[in-house]
């Protein structure tokens, strides 16, 4: 699918259209919390859904999860999109760093706000 406007979560047959037919991504290193960011610019003839997930991830790191929320579309199916562009080394993508024992958690009360913006979704 070239061109034309963004395809968002409409029904079964849309989506499987933008993956092309393919029901799970080529490779589990991706998770919900994987940063995403782009390498180039989109090209002329990109799927519409690569340009824009190219779009989203030009300035900084953006999580899997996130881009999902962004296009509307399930989990899944952005997987099965980045992998393309993982392919092509149009975006890379790195898990986050782990905490450890000498790191600092952040305040208490961030967590607690940030925990209050999750149940607000």
């Amino acid at each position: 699918m070239t061109g034309g406007g963004p395809v968002g979560s409409d029904g079964p047959d849309r989506l499987y259209t933008v993956t092309g037919g393919r029901s799970r991504a080529q490779d589990g290193a991706l998770d919900l919390v994987t940063f995403v960011i782009s390498e180039s610019e989109p090209v002329l003839g990109m799927q519409s859904e690569h340009v824009r997930i190219m779009r989203l991830c030009r300035q900084h790191p953006v999580a899997v999860v996130e881009i999902a929320a962004h296009l509307g579309m399930p989990v899944g199916v952005v997987k099965i999109l980045l992998g393309d562009l993982l392919a092509d080394g149009r975006v890379s993508a790195r898990r986050p760093r782990s905490v450890t024992r000498g790191d600092r958690l952040p305040p208490s009360e961030t967590l607690k706000k940030v925990l209050s913006g999750l149940h607000k979704l």
